[in-house]
C-alpha cells in the first residue's frame, strides 16, 4: 500500500537510490557482492556462507522485531544498491514487498524457505492464532507458501500484518536452517558465479556445524524429564522448534508480536498451566516480558532465562550467531526443565 509510505517515493525524487553501502567505503569492499538480509538471523547464514566474497547488510538488527518493523528511507537505499535481497518469506516480512517496490531496485529477491514445508497454524474462533499439537502432519496444500513468495498482508495500520495461517519461523529447527544454506549458497552462485567454489565450500562447512548442532539439541532435550517438556512463551514462535525436539510452547500471544494477548487467551493459560502443572515460563528478547511475569505470578510458574526467538543478541550478547543461539535456548530450556 504504497500510500502509507508516502517517504518512499520522496526519498527517491530527492536522489537517495544511489547505493551507498556503508561496507563500500573501504577499497577492499569495492569487489564484494552488496546484499541484503531482511533480519539477523538470515543475515548470519548469508555471512556464513559468502563469507568475504559478500558485503552483508541487514534491514532489522540485533535485538529487532521483524513483526513491528517501519522501513526507513535509509533502508529503501540499502535494497537499491543490493545485487540480491535475501527474505524469509511465508509472511514474516510484511512489510518487504512495499520496500523492494517503492526502491525501484534491480536486485534478485530470494526466498531463503523455498523447499521448507510450512508450519500451519491453528485459529481460535475468536481469530486469534493459538498453540496446538506441533507433532501432527497436514495434508494441505502448501506449495505456493513452500515456494516461498512473500505475501502482502496490509491491515489498517502501516505496519500489520498477519501469517495466513502459516508459522513463518522455520529457522527454529536446524533441519530447516540447512535449507536456507542451501538456498543461500544457491543464490549467490547464480549472482556471483566465479565464487562458486567458495560458496559451495562455505555452505557445505557451515552444514557441518549445523548437523552436529542438531544432534548437540536433540541429545539435550533427551536429558529433560518427559512429563517436563512443556513450557510458556511469550508468543509462537517455537513451534518448529518443539516438533523437531519434542518441547510442546504454549503463548498467549499469536505467533506475531503484534497479536494483542486477549484477557480470554491469558485466562486459559492461567487454567491451563495450573491444571498441567507447566512449570516454566520464559520471556524472548524481542517481546515485552509483563505478560509472562503476570502469568507468572498468578500460577507460580518459574520464569525461565531469556529465549532469543526472532532475532540475535547484540556481539557482547550470548547469541550473536545462529549457533550461539540455538545453544543459548537448549541451555535455558534444559536448566529451568531439569531442576
Amino acid at each position: 500500500m504504497l500510500t502509507r509510505r508516502p517517504w518512499l517515493a520522496a526519498a527517491f525524487a530527492l536522489g537517495l537510490a544511489a547505493p551507498a553501502a556503508a561496507q563500500d567505503a573501504t577499497p577492499a569492499a569495492a569487489t564484494q557482492i552488496p546484499v541484503v538480509a531482511s533480519f539477523s538471523i538470515l543475515g548470519d547464514f548469508v555471512k556464513e556462507v559468502g563469507g568475504d566474497r559478500v558485503a552483508v547488510t541487514t534491514l532489522v538488527g540485533p535485538n529487532g522485531d521483524a513483526h513491528v518493523f517501519q522501513p526507513a528511507p535509509a533502508d529503501a537505499k540499502k535494497v537499491a544498491g543490493a545485487k540480491v535481497v535475501f527474505v524469509n518469506g511465508l509472511g514474516f516480512e510484511g512489510w518487504i514487498d512495499r520496500l523492494v517496490k517503492a526502491s525501484g531496485t534491480k536486485a534478485d529477491v530470494v526466498v531463503a524457505t523455498k523447499g521448507i514445508e510450512p508450519r500451519e497454524m491453528a485459529e481460535e474462533e475468536d481469530g486469534h492464532e493459538a498453540a496446538h499439537d506441533h507433532d501432527k502432519a497436514h495434508d494441505h496444500d502448501h506449495d505456493k507458501h513452500a515456494e516461498g513468495k512473500a505475501q502482502d498482508h496490509d491491515h489498517a495500520h502501516d505496519h500489520a500484518h498477519d501469517h495466513g495461517g502459516i508459522d513463518p519461523h522455520a529457522w527454529q529447527s536446524v533441519g530447516n536452517a540447512k535449507r536456507y544454506v542451501a538456498n543461500v549458497r544457491d543464490a549467490l552462485i547464480a549472482a556471483d558465479p566465479a565464487g562458486q567454489a567458495t560458496y559451495e565450500a562455505n555452505a557445505a562447512a557451515y552444514t557441518a556445524k549445523l548437523e552436529a548442532l542438531d544432534a548437540e539439541v536433540k541429545a539435550a532435550v533427551a536429558k529433560i524429564p518427559a512429563d517436563k517438556r512443556r513450557i510458556i512463551t511469550s508468543h509462537d514462535a517455537f513451534g518448529y522448534f518443539g516438533a523437531a525436539y519434542g518441547i510442546e510452547f504454549v503463548a498467549p500471544q499469536g505467533v506475531s508480536t503484534e497479536a494483542e494477548a486477549s484477557a480470554k487467551d491469558v485466562a486459559r493459560i492461567i487454567r491451563q498451566i495450573k491444571t498441567e502443572k507447566i512449570p516454566a515460563v520464559f520471556v524472548e528478547n524481542i517481546s515485552d516480558p509483563r505478560l509472562v511475569k503476570r502469568i507468572s505470578e498468578e500460577t507460580g510458574a518459574k520464569i525461565g532465562g531469556e529465549l532469543y526467538s526472532d532475532a540475535l543478541s547484540d556481539d557482547k550478547g550470548p547469541a550473536s550467531t545462529y549457533i550461539d543461539m540455538m545453544n543459548n535456548n537448549v541451555r535455558e530450556l534444559s536448566s529451568a526443565l531439569s531442576s
